[in-house]
């Protein structure tokens, strides 16, 4: 299980990293992605994203082994 938290704390910190590119794509902006603002700081959690990529990342895996 810790693999697991670990994987998709690792899967948000690339996203994030990525986001400006990735908007353009249209990926960020699901159902289930969180953006809002607290003391002047925009603050983005890609769940939604983050948990669409990371099945497809799984899938380019499974097919890759």
């Amino acid at each position: 299980m810790i693999r697991w938290v670990l994987t998709i704390f690792l899967a948000l910190i690339i996203f994030s990293s990525l986001l400006p590119w990735l908007e353009k794509l249209g990926i960020g902006r699901l159902p289930g992605d969180v953006r809002f603002t607290l003391f002047g700081k925009k603050i983005f959690l890609p769940f939604a994203s983050t948990l669409l990529l990371s099945f497809a990342v799984v899938l380019l895996g499974r097919l890759l082994h």
